[in-house]
């Protein structure tokens, strides 16, 4: 087993480290057996500093009404914090527009928002014809909507293949994108395989051949910084979707960007309250973005929760956290390098990758390995982690998967290890 020693001998690692520690309440919690919490599990979901929780509850306790309809102070107040939300979050991507940002339940929501309106009559209409291309490293929130689509629209479904240390294989990219492709839709950060992919060269690909690009970043917004006004017009997306759980916000919300002119021609996705202009019973005209996608009361404490969960990220520094997360990742894979019989799916390099690790120890079950780990006070997750395509292509139903984030210490680091080397005596592995 390798050791730091302490929390500040590694290059990279947040400065207050402690500090942030602080913030999360949880992480002081001590398991059964008085074992304390060694969170791994932060790609599942990440813990929420006090300022989400307070800031949530002071909400509910204080300024609790309806947005948008409640003609009196408490619906003003509401209103006011639920559209700073909205601008926390513009600000925290840097979207050219705040009113491009669209509040939705979650990541998935917002994938299958735009894969099922590019199904409805309008200028990006998908059909026969036509070609979908993902990745074959996809969340199945990235996989399934695609699917769908090209069962309704008879379009053709291709996806990119994967090298055998966990990235992209560019290696017919010309012949995938091409002039029948409508949509390419990939993630940026893989969360099991942990692979950052190309997101600018892939964007330009489509863009050349008149392709819309959505991204899954709901593992990017956690630890890469994001500034979409900085991209390049050709090397921008067309949508990009996140999830409010991963950036130690609350669960039930989640975010569609997407470039004005895009969302503008997409057809309403779900109809109700709020997402019209007017109402006949001839007919119906809809509201502008984002109020065109946000039909109904929306999640408004979660979306007020994940403002001020992004406004915190934003104190401590993207940059600076996405050094933590490399630095803390590199001792990882040195860590689970020395564990006899451990094989880490994805690359071994840590700059080309994210915090999540996925890894298969010889003669155990991720289950088993999850279980006793658990029993050690270390949480991380086994499962095929939603990616049954990425596992199939390396040969296995499942897998066990670390991950680390802003919190994460160096000596959770070294518990994990030494909770391997323990599962490994348990099972009388040689």
């Amino acid at each position: 087993m390798v050791s730091t020693g302490s929390t500040t001998s590694l290059p990279g690692l947040l400065p207050e480290l402690a500090v942030i520690r602080k913030d999360f309440p949880i992480l002081e919690r001590t398991l059964a057996g008085g074992l304390p919490l060694v969170y791994l599990d932060s790609a599942n979901t990440s813990q929420k500093p006090q300022v989400v929780i307070d800031t949530m509850v002071d909400h509910l306790e204080r300024h609790n009404a309806n947005i948008a309809r409640a003609m009196h102070q408490l619906g003003a107040e509401s209103t006011e914090a639920f559209e700073a939300a909205r601008d926390k979050v513009a600000a925290f991507i840097g979207a050219p527009e705040r009113d491009e940002v669209i509040f939705t339940k979650n990541a998935s929501e917002a994938l299958n928002l735009v894969a099922n309106t590019l199904a409805w009559r309008g200028e990006h209409q998908v059909g026969e014809g036509d070609e979908i291309v993902i990745t074959e490293m996809e969340h199945h929130s990235n996989i399934v909507p695609w699917q769908l689509l090209a069962e309704r629209t008879g379009a053709t479904l291709r996806w990119f293949g994967l090298t055998d240390d966990g990235r992209l294989d560019l290696s017919n990219a010309h012949e995938l994108i091409n002039e029948r492709t409508a949509v390419v839709a990939f993630t940026w950060v893989s969360n099991m395989l942990g692979t950052i992919n190309p997101v600018a060269e892939l964007t330009r690909r489509a863009h050349a051949v008149g392709a819309r690009v959505v991204v899954d970043a709901s593992q990017a917004a956690p630890q890469l910084p994001i500034d979409l006004a900085a991209m390049p017009e050709t090397d921008r997306p067309d949508a990009i979707a996140f999830t409010g759980h991963k950036v130690v916000g609350p669960t039930g919300i989640g975010v569609l960007w997407g470039r004005r002119a895009f969302l503008d021609a997409l057809p309403p996705f779900l109809g109700g309250g709020e997402m019209i202009e007017t109402v006949r019973m001839e007919g119906s005209t809809y509201a502008g973005i984002p109020h065109k996608f946000e039909a109904g009361t929306p999640p408004i404490v979660e979306a007020i929760g994940l403002g001020a969960a992004v406004e915190y990220l934003g104190h401590v520094g993207m940059d600076a956290i996405h050094a933590h997360e490399q630095a803390i990742t590199a001792y990882a894979l040195d860590g689970l390098r020395s564990v006899p019989g451990l094989t880490v799916l994805g690359p071994l390099d840590a700059t080309a990758r994210g915090g999540a690790i996925s890894f298969e120890l010889d003669g155990v079950h991720p289950h088993d390995i999850a279980q006793v780990l658990d029993s050690r006070g270390v949480a991380v997750r086994a499962g095929h982690h939603c990616a049954k395509p990425a596992h199939a292509r390396f040969g296995v139903q499942s897998s066990t998967r670390m991950s680390s984030y802003l919190y994460t210490e160096p000596r959770e680091i070294d518990a994990l290890v030494e909770a391997l080397e323990y599962t490994r005596s348990y099972f009388k592995l040689g």
